[in-house]
């Protein structure tokens, strides 16, 4: 099958090398970009498709994505933007297990209050849906319910949205219980005000035997199918709530246990596919799954580390964040993300490959300090990781050092940078510990094998009455160890 993809420009620019995206981005956007044709323009983007020689018929308003042509509105910043915008659209796409034929990006102030892209273009639209054989459309930006139904009529496809797109890919993703409840509490109240069907199937009323007990004279007209799918949707929402609010409790417990024993907790945020997941099993020696796809890690995985100077720390691995994360979802990872505001620092990896970095650091920084907001709590120190050094570009890491002074710059696949990590987390994390020197009895073991698990033995020796150990211990332990002191 041959390639359908192309590229068509209204300027006379000549097609955009994709390899030029961070080369253009820091151009000035006044400058060629912002004319009135192209702002009419519905701008094929270069690179997207992945086209397959497979293809499988799909269920409509199911989310099993096939073939996909995908469409942006480009309402402000440079080319390199936009298109970086639709290109990882096109990578969510690919996650969600979809084959990208084209994608088109048209520039306007605003998108269409009907059908998001207007109508002479969704008319255009539709030719390159008939001309690829796409099965699905997929809209850079979250679209009404009224735009959904609207745009498609005209393009006699389905239609979704990124919000959608994204939440199909969490679904998929979900592994614990409390993840899947999440995802889909976060999905049904995506689906609730977007509910509907073909034709006047879901505006049927169940009159009748079906809609009464009664006989003659009581029967009335019911509920329409929609008005009982809504109602089921709200039942089960509210019972997941509740769920959900119950695995919050166990986690807490286990939050409240770990801030007992004062070990202090470093949270790892960032983009998707930053690469948050390597750097923990870097530091940590951990087998935590590493795939490289967007949201591969949904459900929080804490694992313990050692600093240089013997410290114990806990880090956590959290979600990761992208441009426009749906509402939905944020509401729904609430308590997941309260991981991020009982950290004592954060550290915050960015992909030092990706040439529009310095707007993923602004996307996630604006979710940190929603979390943040909620919790009440003050915003822990943060650590700048710029990962993948070996994959990025000599020249521009060192515009990023230059940029990023006080950041970190590592390699989680080749190890580059980790020590070096390591003793920078050791000076941002405060030492909850305290001294003590005591003679533990030989029956209470349980009290050194604790030293040994919670503390960090400096010097300990055998005696005829018990152990003598010179230790720095948690508050907590030191207490414990009190009437022991020697």
């Amino acid at each position: 099958m041959t390639n359908t993809s192309r590229t068509v420009h209204t300027d006379d620019t000549g097609p955009i090398d994709p390899h030029e995206i961070g080369i253009r981005a820091t151009d000035d956007p006044s400058v060629g970009e912002m004319q009135l044709d192209d702002r009419s323009a519905l701008r094929r983007v270069a690179g997207l498709s992945t086209e397959l020689e497979d293809v499988t018929e799909v269920e409509y308003r199911q989310l099993r994505l096939e073939r996909v042509v995908l469409v942006g509105v480009w309402t402000g910043g440079t080319a390199a933007q936009a298109d970086a915008s639709l290109a990882e659209l096109a990578a969510l796409a690919e996650t969600a297990g979809s084959e990208v034929l084209e994608g088109v990006v048209q520039r306007r102030d605003k998108p269409d209050a009907a059908t998001y892209i207007g109508s002479g273009k969704a008319d255009e639209l539709r030719s390159i849906v008939l001309a690829t054989g796409a099965d699905t459309v997929i809209c850079d930006g979250e679209l009404t319910p009224a735009q959904l139904t609207a745009l498609e009529k005209v393009v006699k496809v389905k239609v979704i949205d990124r919000t959608a797109l994204i939440l199909d890919i969490f679904a998929q993703h979900a592994t614990s219980r409390e993840g899947k409840a999440q995802v889909s509490l976060a999905q049904m109240e995506y689906m609730l005000p977007r509910l509907r069907g073909w034709g006047e199937s879901m505006s049927r009323q169940a009159g009748g035997r079906a809609g009464s007990n009664g006989g003659v004279g009581l029967r009335g007209p019911g509920e329409t199918k929609i008005e009982t799918d809504r109602r089921r949707i709200r039942e089960r929402m509210a019972k997941l709530r509740r769920e959900i609010k119950a695995m919050k409790a166990a986690r807490d417990t286990k939050r409240t246990r770990r801030l007992r024993n004062r070990i202090p907790s470093v949270a790892i945020v960032g983009y998707t596919n930053a690469g948050k997941s390597s750097l923990l099993n870097r530091l940590t020696g951990s087998g935590v799954l590493v795939q490289d796809a967007l949201f591969a890690t949904l459900d929080p995985t804490t694992r313990r580390a050692a600093l240089p100077d013997g410290r114990a720390i806990v880090l956590t691995d959290t979600v990761g964040f992208v441009r426009h994360l749906p509402t939905q979802l944020v509401e729904a990872f609430r308590s997941t993300l309260e991981e991020v505001a009982d950290a004592d620092v954060l550290l915050h990896v960015v992909d030092g490959s990706d040439p529009m970095l310095t707007d993923q650091i602004k996307a996630v920084r604006e979710v940190v300090t929603d979390v943040l907001r909620e919790s009440e709590v003050p915003p822990p120190p943060e650590l700048i990781v710029v990962n993948k050094v070996d994959a990025a570009d000599p020249v521009v890491l060192t515009q990023l050092r230059g940029l990023l002074p006080d950041a970190a710059f590592v390699s989680a696949h080749t190890g580059e940078g980790i020590d070096d990590l390591r003793e920078r987390l050791a000076g941002l994390v405060e030492d909850p510990d305290v001294e003590v020197k005591v003679l533990v009895p030989y029956t209470r073991g349980d009290l050194l094998a604790r030293i040994h698990s919670d503390g960090q033995i400096l010097t300990s020796a055998h005696e005829a009455d018990g152990t003598r150990v010179h230790a720095k211990v948690p508050l907590a332990l030191a207490s414990a160890l009190g009437e022991y002191a020697a």
